[in-house]
């Protein structure tokens, strides 16, 4: 027998429930299975709303919403007269639910997604028995009778030899008078262990959303490893003192059992996680974790670390106090504990720190700083982000002391969330069977996972995306966009999202939105932020333009048509290339230097001049192609001209100081007659210049490629490294 238990984050939806089916089914082609699970993610908390909710035209409304999300489940897991059936079923359940006392509400929850569970597995032609935990598992005086639990549960078994598979709610038991009571939260985990117990199992699986115990949490230390193995003690010791993934009284029963059990994710099925036992052979000295918890009525936090035959307490304790100091903390008291524990307190305000300092000390053999990132956008620029990565990795190492891990990764269609890390090597595969990314659930799992001090990456050319920089920048994530349209808002959100960064200790950088990885913003920045203020910027930074206009030579070589479509086809413009012609993307590339410059410009002060007139706008766009044919001879004849003057043409974005301007600057972006004393005047393909003047200084001239995945990709991780 094998007891496998599954969390609320494991069973959130019907994708989420099908990966449980695929773990669940190759285990029970070995051996009788007990599946105990927990209520579907966020459910608990809805209950215990609906239980308190006075008001009941509102507690009508919770319980709807709950039920909607149940029957969607339902309808993506059955079909025909099985989505009937369960469906009913359900139903039935929220009837009930609807007429339960108050206090009684909460315990619904893993009853209705076992439920689910046990028809879809009887569905797969299983042979599947649900068991009533409130039935099996019963408490006195507010205690376990683990002995009367320990019969029921073996009853319930050795009475249905024919069954395959049986599935157990977590959570839920019944008292002394069969009244149904809960087990408290996260008490699935001690369900468990309780059916594994009772059940005589040779195995015990405990199914999360993390891949084990971990030596800390990894969203306060993202250096933070996957414990392989670990005693019951220290096990114990680690869940107690604030170690989350383990449920504390889930270790008793297994221990007297001798079941030694293990920690697994159900989203990296193929990750051992961590094996949970008597560990009877251990290296002298091993330390397993650190973790710490908020002692909010005494004002302090406890952080402990937990070791496995700790030869010297003094050097341990020594070693505490030595890291803590490096790290600028002042504890509040000495060291404690006995054995293999030890206990320190500190400053709420430094808990994490310490933390840190600890685990850096005990657990980090290199002096490297990892830094965990997440990446939305898998194009071309974020793959070549995530290969430049790992190309890069040692040598970034070996120069700058840090590590970049990426451990999130998003397309427009799926994501994949990984603390432990994403190869690189391994993105593309792990998106694909990644979890879907509709509805922003990229950014949800990114602000649940995410460490303070991660950074996310923005490589989309999303026009939502920047909506959600506010929350990320609350959870202490610094940004790192090349996305322009996240830049080009109206002032007033471009502000706030500046000063959202500011104060949460956050940074936010965009070199690559202007000039790809040219130092134009820098550079432009430097000199607003000191004495030697703006006077203009005039910038040539539309590679489409740039790629066109310098490629066409009149009559001599392809027509201006033909170099369009071309460009097109190759990626440098926009799906409709009029967005490019009409200055649009210019506009954006403007906004952002002129902000730097401490500009608020907004779009409607930039005076536009097109390309081309307004009549090759207003139609569809094979229309506008013809009309860019038929214009053919006149464009032979402007550059005949251009030529007979010694000129050439760029479009050109312009801010200029004017004192009768709005904002004592005037901003305009149109073609212009340049000659061989402009730097414009030699440029060719997608290159990109921009010229500053400031009051005392010389002019500043920066020239080079505007255009290439891998410098964009090249300039993204000098943002992440800066």
């Amino acid at each position: 027998m094998q007891v496998l238990k599954f969390g609320g984050s494991s069973v959130a939806d019907a994708t989420r429930m099908s990966r449980v089916l695929d773990i669940v089914l190759a285990a029970a082609a070995k051996d009788r299975v007990i599946l105990v699970c927990s209520a579907i993610s966020g459910c608990t908390d809805a209950l215990l709303a609906i239980g308190a909710e006075g008001d009941p035209e509102r507690k009508a409304q919770q319980i709807e919403a709950l039920r909607r999300r149940h029957h969607d489940i339902a309808r993506r897991l059955f079909t025909g007269a099985e989505r009937r059936e369960m469906l009913t079923e359900l139903d039935a359940l929220f009837e009930e639910l609807a007429a339960a006392e108050p206090e009684l509400c909460v315990t619904f929850g893993e009853l209705l997604s076992t439920r689910i569970l046990a028809r879809k597995f009887a569905c797969e032609d299983v042979p599947t028995q649900w068991l009533d935990s409130r039935q099996l598992v019963r408490t006195l005086g507010g205690v376990v009778a683990e002995g009367l639990t320990y019969g029921l549960i073996a009853s319930a078994v050795q009475a249905a030899p024919e069954v395959r598979l049986f599935v157990a709610p977590g959570f839920i038991a019944s008292d002394g008078d069969g009244r149904p009571t809960t087990l408290g939260r996260g008490g699935s985990d001690y369900s468990a262990a309780l059916y594994a117990a009772g059940a005589k199992a040779s195995a015990l699986e405990i199914w999360t959303d993390v891949p084990g115990m971990m030596t800390a949490n990894p969203k306060v230390v993202p250096a933070a490893v996957t414990i392989p193995d670990i005693s019951y003690k220290a096990a114990l010791a680690l869940a107690e003192n604030g170690a989350k993934v383990l449920y504390a009284p889930t270790v008793k029963p297994a221990m007297e059992a001798g079941i030694a059990f293990s920690i697994r994710n159900t989203f990296d099925p193929r990750h051992p996680g961590t094996l949970v036992s008597g560990r009877p052979a251990v290296k002298e000295g091993e330390w397993m974790g650190v973790t710490s918890r908020t002692l909010a009525d005494k004002g302090e936090s406890v952080v402990c670390l937990v070791g496995e035959s700790i030869p010297s307490r003094a050097s341990g304790a020594g070693r505490i106090r030595a890291a803590l100091a490096e790290a600028g903390i002042q504890p509040l008291g000495d060291v404690t504990g006995s054995g293999d524990l030890f206990f320190i307190r500190v400053r709420p305000t430094v808990e994490q720190a310490a933390v840190s300092a600890i685990h850096h000390e005990f657990f980090e053999s290199r002096a490297v700083t990892v830094i965990p990132v997440f990446i939305a956008g898998f194009g071309a620029v974020g793959q070549e982000l995530v290969r430049l990565i790992g190309l890069s990795a040692g040598r970034i190492a070996a120069r700058r002391g840090r590590s970049i891990r990426i451990i999130g990764l998003s397309n427009s269609r799926r994501f994949v969330v990984d603390l432990r890390g994403i190869k690189p090597e391994e993105a593309g595969g792990r998106l694909e069977t990644g979890e879907p990314a509709a509805g922003g659930a990229f950014i949800d799992a990114v602000l649940a996972a995410a460490p303070r001090g991660a950074v996310f990456v923005d490589c989309t050319g999303d026009h939502h995306l920047h909506e959600r920089y506010a929350e990320l920048f609350r959870g202490g994530i610094n940004i790192v966009t090349s996305n322009r349209r996240s830049l080009a808002l109206p002032f007033v959100q471009y502000a706030a999202l500046k000063a959202e960064a500011r104060q949460n200790g956050a940074f936010f950088r965009y070199d690559t939105t202007v000039g790809n990885s040219l130092p134009i913003l820098e550079s432009i920045a430097s000199d607003a932020n000191c004495s030697d203020g703006i006077e203009s910027i005039e910038a040539v930074v539309s590679c489409t333009l740039n790629y066109i206009i310098t490629g066409y030579d009149g009559a001599l070589r392809d027509s201006l048509a033909t170099l369009l479509r071309r460009a097109q086809d190759e990626g440098l413009t926009e799906s409709d290339p009029r967005t490019d012609l009409g200055g649009k993307d210019v506009l954006r590339k403007l906004l952002i230097l002129a902000r730097e410059a401490g500009v608020a410009l907004e779009a409607d002060d930039v005076e536009i001049v097109p390309m081309l007139g307004p009549e090759f706008f207003d139609c569809p766009l094979p229309e506008f192609y013809e009309k860019l044919a038929e214009y053919e001879p006149q464009f032979v004849a402007r550059e005949a001209e251009l030529d007979a003057a010694g000129q050439r043409q760029r479009f050109v974005a312009s801010l200029r100081r004017d004192p009768s301007a709005r904002h004592g600057y005037r901003a305009e972006i149109k073609m212009q007659r340049v000659g061989p004393e402009s730097p414009f005047y030699w440029i060719s393909g997608t290159e990109n210049v921009t010229v500053v003047r400031s009051e005392y200084s010389a002019p500043l001239v920066i020239k080079g490629a505007g255009e290439g995945v891998r410098l964009a990709a090249t300039g993204i991780i000098k943002d992440i490294l800066m």
